[in-house]
């Protein structure tokens, strides 16, 4: 499974905002050079990102790219949503009556990749930019097994 160049490269360039855009608007050239990104690429994720009110733009020589909302309110699944479709582990619809195989059946590794995907939905539903600014995702210590069940009961 991978995540897409879209939802990755939005998610970086968020998090530049976040951590140089506190006090000034940033321009998407200056995210491109310090994440090694496309300019063009940034300037259609960026047109999206603003459609879904994430970030909002200002015009003229200082002009450049806010975030729209505190970044301890932008969930990662959030900017992903904005600039592509849900993390997708099957190959079917989720939820779907119809399954995966010709046949209309689910395959039997179809209950197993549901699950990782609403795990991964789950991870990133919680992680904010706030919490990458901050370091504050490491791995398995913050989002245990254990905060998946309480949060799926």
């Amino acid at each position: 499974m991978k995540v897409s160049t879209k939802a990755r490269y939005a998610v970086m360039a968020m998090v530049d905002l976040a951590t140089h855009g506190k006090d000034h608007p940033v321009s998407l050239p200056e995210i491109a050079l310090r994440q090694e990104l496309p300019l063009p690429y940034l300037e259609q994720l960026f047109n999206k990102l603003k459609k879904t009110s994430l970030v909002k733009s200002s015009r003229g020589s200082a002009g450049g790219y806010l975030l729209n909302h505190p970044a301890q309110e932008i969930r990662i699944l959030d900017v992903i949503h904005a600039v592509d479709r849900p993390v997708k582990t099957t190959r079917c619809e989720n939820h779907s009556p119809k399954g995966c195989q010709n046949s209309g059946m689910r395959c039997l590794t179809h209950d197993l990749w549901e699950e990782l995907g609403a795990v991964i939905h789950l991870f990133l539903a919680k992680v904010t930019l706030a919490d990458i600014c901050d370091r504050r995702v490491l791995g398995l210590g913050r989002f245990s097994f254990q905060a998946f069940e309480e949060a799926r009961k």
